[in-house]
């Protein structure tokens, strides 16, 4: 489905990511194993304003790997959560492309039900309903 998707859409480029829910697909004439690639980002967010805006900080505070969380005193909603990153990059370089993601997730979603970066190295994505099935 990605080869063709790929083929459809960007026929003449030598290097393209395509995302999907459970996977990323990526290739490039440049050599980028080991590297962050910052190249490839995608903002998106939920539509949707949160109730209290200070669900969206203290949700922030607590965001590591894949996560469900309860968020206490402002809301019975929970905050769920997930970071993936590409298994070429070492951990500095993980620790570092995590870090970009949640700064311009932080920037661009502020206040909403929901958002995600998708990049080229790693993808960070938090909702205020389950959005894996487990």
């Amino acid at each position: 489905m990605a080869s063709s998707e790929i083929r459809t859409r960007c026929p003449y480029s030598k290097g393209v990511v395509i995302w999907y829910d459970n996977c990323t697909v990526k290739y490039s004439n440049e050599f980028f194993f080991g590297k962050i690639d910052y190249s490839h980002q995608v903002y998106l967010n939920n539509v949707n304003n949160v109730n209290d805006p200070n669900m969206a900080v203290v949700a922030w505070m607590k965001l590591f790997a894949t996560a469900e969380l309860e968020l206490g005193g402002y809301s019975d909603e929970k905050f769920y959560g997930l970071v993936q990153c590409s298994r070429d990059l070492s951990s500095s370089n993980w620790k570092k492309c995590l870090d970009d993601a949640v700064s311009k997730l932080q920037s661009s979603c502020d206040g909403k039900r929901g958002g995600r970066i998708l990049g080229g190295s790693c993808n960070i994505r938090y909702e205020l309903s389950p959005f894996v099935n487990a």
